[in-house]
């Protein structure tokens, strides 16, 4: 059983939390993103295992008016057993959310991972299916990834990075990755007609994409995470298409971990939730 301090991060256990969950934020005028807890699979079974888990979750989502679709991590679906694998994998899901009126998000992971992550990315938006990727600030070589990315069809969430990649390949410095961002970000805007995902909760951020908007008029969306400046999403989404990250399983422990670590305040609220003060 997830402790309550960790369901502000994590839906639940099972599909039905998370669909329980994106039922409560339609409610509040956001959409979900659901995401099956898992990564790093080194061996097929439990990336089959998952694979017919989301397949099966696209499948409930149908017949609702939710306005809820799924992320995927490669290494989730084989990338770490054998790229063919994933790529089987990720063709399944497609194809199912193709029939169902569904979507499915490829999470970028590691920087040894961005290239078999976009060439599978590029062959289903070329094709027209409903596919979107994210794609990482910090790395030195996004410039050139979204200059290959712009006019494909499908969606891109830009994001700062959560990995820490080499400094030969990445910027470690936080103001130069913001700098990278506020370029990448402007750069989608010119060059795309919609599509754009700004995976952010930094205010900054969030006024610059409101300003390029405002510019360009091009639409884009807003993604957060679960359990992080939810308030302000709800504000955002009276007036901006926003969407929350909802993750469940039960490999929630290392998620729950890693975001009470990313941000003090995250963790202030876990102690004043553990601490009476």
């Amino acid at each position: 059983m997830i402790p309550p301090l960790a369901r502000r991060f994590v839906a639940g256990e099972t599909a039905a939390g998370g669909i329980d969950r994106a039922r409560a934020l339609d409610d509040d005028g956001l959409g979900a993103i659901l995401n099956l807890l898992g990564e790093h699979y080194d061996r097929r079974a439990p990336a089959d295992a998952d694979t017919a888990a989301y397949l099966r979750l696209l499948e409930d989502l149908a017949p609702t008016d939710l306005r809820a679709c799924v992320s995927v991590k490669p290494t989730q679906l084989g990338l770490g057993v054998a790229e063919p694998v994933f790529r089987e994998n990720l063709a399944r899901l497609v194809a199912r959310a193709d029939e169902t009126d569904g979507f499915v998000w490829l999470d970028m992971e590691g920087h040894d991972t961005v290239d078999a992550t976009l060439d599978a990315f590029e062959e289903h938006a070329r094709a027209g299916r409903p596919v979107g990727v994210a794609i990482q600030a910090n790395l030195r070589r996004t410039g050139d990834d979204l200059d290959r990315l712009v006019d494909l069809p499908g969606k891109i969430r830009l994001v700062k990075g959560a990995y820490s990649p080499p400094a030969d390949v990445a910027y470690r410095d936080r103001g130069r990755v913001d700098e990278a961002f506020r370029i990448h970000l402007r750069s989608l805007f010119e060059a795309m007609d919609g599509g754009i995902a700004v995976g952010s909760h930094d205010p900054a951020m969030l006024d610059l994409a409101a300003g390029l908007h405002d510019e360009f008029g091009t639409p884009y969306e807003v993604q957060m995470l679960m359990g992080v400046r939810e308030d302000a999403q709800r504000r955002l989404a009276a007036d901006r298409d926003v969407w929350q990250y909802v993750p469940y399983g039960d490999s929630w422990l290392s998620y729950f971990y890693r975001r009470l670590t990313e941000r003090r305040a995250n963790l202030r609220f876990a102690l004043r939730a553990l601490v009476p003060w």
